[in-house]
């Protein structure tokens, strides 16, 4: 009896010890691809501010042909990303990743030109906090949300066609419809994506190469809902100026 009381134990001992590990590693991985966001968009935000004050550059950025350049440049760097991933090391990989950013910058520099700085701050830090309770309602949630993944993809659809109609309509009534369709897609995504990357994390672990390609990824994921939810926020609360 005492020999299988001992058993026991140890076999409880060793559970904890393999779930403390885990819960140990999650967090080395999650905190990787946070750190990786979070210094992609530290560079999207500098690169915009210091852009946005240099009436030169933005001339030539955005008063000659070179502006289609700078809007389509950062889509060709993440589906270059995406679609190389595999054959990239994890160091190309971030490098990418923060060039990235930084067309993003680029492209977001016009934004100072839209809205009062006042209003950029306050939307900024609303979207923070809301990006935060998100991620971490999609962090520690037990409900299973793989099922919200179809229903985003749609969603995310809608807001790409909608707003491609409403280029050629110009309507404040659509334009108003998409912000808040759009937040509510991005909102689900923080969640959704931040609940598959611990999914992730269970197939690739927190070391190795694979681990760090898929933490890149992960961050430009989150990069992503938050950048696009600062900007739905934005059209929504900012007040644009004419």
């Amino acid at each position: 009896m005492a020999d299988y009381d001992n058993r026991a134990m140890r076999g409880m001992t060793g559970r904890a010890e393999a779930g403390a590990a885990y819960d140990a590693g999650l967090r080395t991985f999650m905190q990787g691809v946070y750190s990786h966001m979070m210094i992609g968009l530290g560079v999207t935000g500098l690169v915009a501010y210091a852009v946005s004050h240099t009436p030169a550059l933005m001339q030539v950025l955005f008063g000659t042909p070179l502006s289609w350049v700078v809007i389509f440049a950062p889509l060709a760097v993440v589906i270059f990303l995406s679609a190389r991933i595999e054959q990239m090391s994890a160091s190309t990989a971030t490098v990418t990743f923060y060039v990235y950013s930084a067309l993003v910058g680029l492209s977001l520099s016009a934004i100072f030109l839209m809205y009062p700085v006042g209003d950029i701050v306050r939307v900024l830090f609303i979207t923070a906090a809301s990006f935060g309770a998100l991620s971490l309602y999609g962090y520690t949630t037990n409900r299973d949300l793989s099922g919200w993944g179809s229903f985003l993809f749609m969603g995310l659809i809608g807001i790409i066609l909608a707003s491609v109609v409403n280029i050629f309509l110009g309507s404040p009534a659509l334009e108003f419809a998409v912000s808040i369709v759009g937040v509510l897609v991005f909102a689900g995504l923080t969640a959704y994506d931040t609940q598959r990357l611990k999914e992730l994390y269970f197939v690739v672990g927190h070391t190795g190469e694979t681990a760090a390609k898929v933490s890149i990824m992960g961050a430009l994921s989150l990069y992503l809902d938050f950048i696009n939810l600062f900007l739905f926020l934005l059209q929504l609360l900012g007040n644009r100026e004419e």
